[in-house]
């Protein structure tokens, strides 16, 4: 059955190598809002994270729009989730190992175009 609230992507990698891609600025930054920029001083519970969006074909901006975000849960291989603004929306990344890959969902759908690239980035890549 599909949850229609989520996003999720099997990829032929692993769970390891998926973890690296959703926690290093510089994977991020190939996947996650192609070519916006990822400042991650710290990646622990409670650090600030700076995401700066850079305008491409799926948002309306005209200029760069950098965020502040702070990282609430740091799982290492399982959960890296983060609050938008004041605690209002949360994005958690969630992994879990699947069929001899790893199963890459996020907590709300809308994410389906980032997961590809995701998946484009580390379809059989344990070499990250």
């Amino acid at each position: 059955m599909l949850d229609k609230e989520k996003s999720s992507i099997w990829i032929d990698a692993s769970i390891v190598t998926v973890w690296r891609a959703v926690t290093e600025e510089q994977l991020l930054s190939q996947w996650y809002a192609q070519d916006s920029t990822w400042e991650i001083p710290k990646l622990e519970s409670g650090a600030e994270i700076i995401f700066t969006l850079l305008p491409n074909e799926h948002n309306q901006l005209s200029e760069k729009l950098p965020m502040v975000l702070t990282i609430k849960n740091v799982t290492p291989n399982r959960e890296f989730s983060f609050y938008l603004g004041n605690e209002e929306t949360l994005i958690a990344i969630l992994l879990e190992e699947e069929q001899n890959g790893t199963k890459v969902t996020f907590n709300s759908s809308g994410y389906e175009a980032s997961l590809a690239n995701l998946k484009t980035l580390v379809d059989r890549n344990d070499t990250l």
